[in-house]
C-alpha cells in the first residue's frame, strides 16, 4: 500500500456489513480504522430499561447515546441501531436465510445463481454468528402455534435460528465457538431483553466475534465519529486514494472536522446512514460519479408492527428469546411474537387502540372512532400495568414488490443535502397490511387482550421498519443501480458498499444473515495484499 496514505480502508460503520469487512480485510493483510458513529458498549453498560432514554435510545444531540436511533420520514418511521457492533447490539438474534423469491428477483437474478453463490457465505456467517434452533417454546410460541392451527398453517410453524449461546443459563462458559479464541460466554437466562441490549453476555452480538477478531488483528475502531464527507485524492475515480472527513456525534458545530486518507472506502452506514452519507458526497461533488439511481428502490420488508396485551400475568411473554418462533400465513407472509423482555416499558408509547386500512384523513378519525366504541378498554389499556410482560408484538413482513424512494432535498441552513422519501410510483410501500390486524385480532380475542396498532400507522398512516434496506442497489450498469454484483460502486475504484442498502428486493424476514452473507461474497472477490507476512492467521474463529 502506499505510505502517502493513513490507513489502507476506512470502514463506515460497525455493524453487520461493517464487521466482515474489517476483519476479512484485515485478514487479507489490510491496515484499517472503522468509523462508528455510536458508542461503544460493555455488556454491563446497557440500559436495564427503555425508560433510561440516555442509555437506551440514540440522538447525541440530546445527550442520548443508547443503541436504538428513531428516525421519522413522512412515509415510514425507521428504527436502526447505533454503536460499535452496530444493529446486533439491539436487534432481536433472528438469524434467517432470505425466502427463494429474494434471490430469483428479476433485478438482481441474471447477474448471478445468488442462491447458490451465497449459500458457502451464509454458512461461514451462520459458523461466526453462533446460529442455534431455539428448543424451548414460551407462553408466546403456544399462541402462535394455536394460531397457525387457526389460519390452516400449523405445518409452517417453526422455531427461529438465533445468534445465542443457549448453554447452561447464567453459568459462564470458555469461548464456546472458536475453538478457545473467542471471548467467554454465559448461557442465555431467557430474560427477553435482547432488544434492550444483553447484559448477561448470551447475545452474539459482532464485539464478540468479528469484531472481536478483527481488533486482535490490528483493527482500530474509533467511536462517536460521524463521518461527514469521502472525495477521491487525484484521480476523480478514487484510484489513488480518498480523504474521508469525521466530526463528533452529535457536534452542533461541525468545522472542518478530521481527515484520514485512505487506499479504499467501505460503506456501511446502514441503508439510512449510506444512503444520507452518498446523497451528500453526490450532490456536494465530493462523488459526482455515483448512478442517478441512489435512493431508488428503498424495502421496508413491506412491514406492519401491531401488539396485543393480556388482561393479566397468567402468562408470562418475556420468559423467551426476543423472537423464538413462526409461521406463514402464506407464502408471501411472515409472522412473528417479539417481546422486549421485562425493560421494554418505554415501547408502550408506540403503541394504541386498533385501526384498520384507511388514509393520512381517514385513520385517525378511524382512531377516534374505536375509541368512542371501547373507551373502558382503552383505558384499561393507558393503565396496564406490567405492559412489557404481558405483551407480544406481531411483527409481519411480506416479500412483495413494494418500495419507497429516499429523495434529496437541499438544507434550508447550512451546507449539503438532507434525505425524505416519496412513495414509489408503481409498487408503493404498504400502509396497512391486513394479515396483522387479523393476527392481532385473533390473539386478543384467544386471550381476552387489547389489540393494538403502532401510533404512527394508526394517526399518520405511516408504517414502521426495523429493517431499511436498498437505496443503492446491486444492479448490471449504473442505470439500474448503485454498485455491481461484488459490491463496487460503478465509476469508483476501491469504493465498496457492504450493508443493507445494497439489497435489491425484499428478503422477507429478518435480514441480518443475509447482509452478512453479502458482505462476506463482496470481500471474498478483494485480492489479499502482496505482503503475506501482515496477515495473521486466526484459525480458531472458524466454529467447529
Amino acid at each position: 500500500m502506499s505510505a502517502s496514505r493513513d490507513v489502507d480502508w476506512v470502514v463506515i460503520g460497525s455493524g453487520f456489513g461493517g464487521s466482515v469487512a474489517a476483519l476479512r480485510l484485515a485478514q487479507k493483510g489490510y491496515s484499517v480504522r472503522v468509523l462508528e458513529s455510536g458508542s461503544r458498549f460493555g455488556d454491563q453498560d446497557f440500559a436495564r430499561s427503555t425508560w433510561d432514554a440516555r442509555r437506551y435510545f440514540f440522538a447525541p444531540r440530546l445527550g442520548l447515546r443508547g443503541i436504538m436511533r428513531l428516525t421519522p420520514f413522512p412515509d415510514v418511521l425507521i428504527a436502526s441501531g447505533a454503536g460499535v457492533g452496530g444493529g446486533s447490539l439491539g436487534y432481536a438474534n433472528t438469524l434467517y436465510r432470505a425466502r427463494d423469491s429474494f434471490f430469483e428477483d428479476p433485478r438482481w437474478r441474471d447477474l448471478a445463481d445468488w442462491k447458490t453463490a451465497l449459500a458457502p457465505h451464509y454458512d461461514t456467517a451462520e459458523r461466526m454468528l453462533g446460529v442455534s434452533d431455539v428448543t424451548f417454546d414460551s407462553d408466546g410460541d403456544i399462541l402462535l402455534r394455536e394460531l397457525a392451527g387457526a389460519l390452516g398453517v400449523e405445518d409452517t410453524y417453526s422455531h427461529t435460528r438465533v445468534g445465542v449461546y443457549l448453554g447452561e443459563p447464567g453459568v459462564e462458559h470458555p469461548d464456546p465457538y472458536f475453538g478457545g479464541e473467542g471471548p467467554a460466554r454465559s448461557g442465555c437466562l431467557r430474560c427477553g431483553e435482547c432488544m434492550v441490549g444483553c447484559r448477561h453476555g448470551a447475545k452474539n452480538t459482532l464485539v464478540k466475534n468479528y469484531l472481536w477478531f478483527a481488533e486482535r488483528l490490528g483493527v482500530r475502531i474509533d467511536a462517536e465519529r460521524t463521518v461527514t464527507d469521502v472525495r477521491p485524492l487525484g484521480a476523480p475515480d478514487g484510484s489513488e486514494g480518498y480523504a474521508v472527513t469525521h466530526v463528533p456525534s452529535g457536534a452542533l458545530r461541525r468545522g472542518r472536522g478530521e481527515r484520514i486518507t485512505a487506499r479504499g472506502v467501505v460503506l456501511a452506514a446502514g441503508a439510512l446512514g449510506t444512503n444520507r452519507l452518498l446523497a451528500n458526497c453526490r450532490h456536494c461533488g465530493s462523488l459526482p460519479r455515483v448512478s442517478e439511481r441512489l435512493g431508488h428502490l428503498v424495502r421496508t420488508n413491506s412491514e406492519s408492527i401491531v401488539a396485543v396485551t393480556a388482561p393479566d400475568d397468567t402468562r408470562d411473554f418475556t420468559a423467551s428469546v426476543a423472537i423464538s418462533s413462526s409461521i406463514y400465513p402464506d407464502p408471501d407472509t411472515h409472522i412473528e411474537l417479539v417481546t422486549y423482555g421485562r425493560g421494554g416499558g418505554a415501547m408502550r408509547t408506540m403503541f394504541t387502540a386498533l385501526v384498520g386500512d384507511g388514509t393520512r384523513v381517514t385513520r385517525p378519525l378511524r382512531w377516534l372512532a374505536a375509541i368512542a366504541r371501547h373507551p373502558v378498554r382503552f383505558a384499561r389499556l393507558l393503565a396496564t400495568p406490567n405492559w412489557s410482560r404481558r405483551t407480544v408484538i406481531v411483527l409481519v413482513m411480506q416479500t412483495v414488490d413494494s418500495a419507497l424512494r429516499f429523495a434529496p432535498r437541499r438544507r434550508r441552513f447550512g451546507s449539503g443535502v438532507r434525505i425524505t422519501t416519496e412513495q414509489d410510483a408503481t409498487h408503493p410501500n404498504p400502509t396497512f397490511i391486513p394479515a396483522a390486524n387479523h393476527a392481532a385480532g385473533w390473539l386478543a380475542e384467544r386471550i381476552g387482550g387489547i389489540p393494538q396498532s403502532g401510533i404512527p400507522e394508526a394517526l399518520f398512516n405511516v408504517p414502521g421498519t426495523a429493517h431499511i434496506l436498498g437505496g443503492a442497489v446491486i444492479a448490471a450498469d449504473p442505470t439500474h443501480g448503485v454498485v455491481d454484483a461484488h459490491g463496487r460502486v460503478f465509476g469508483y475504484q476501491n469504493l465498496l458498499i457492504t450493508d443493507g442498502s445494497a439489497l435489491p428486493a425484499n428478503p422477507g424476514v429478518n435480514p441480518s444473515l443475509t447482509i452478512t452473507a453479502l458482505a462476506e461474497h463482496t470481500i471474498a472477490h478483494m485480492p489479499a495484499t502482496h505482503t503475506p507476512e501482515r496477515r495473521p492467521a486466526v484459525e480458531g474463529m472458524r466454529a467447529r
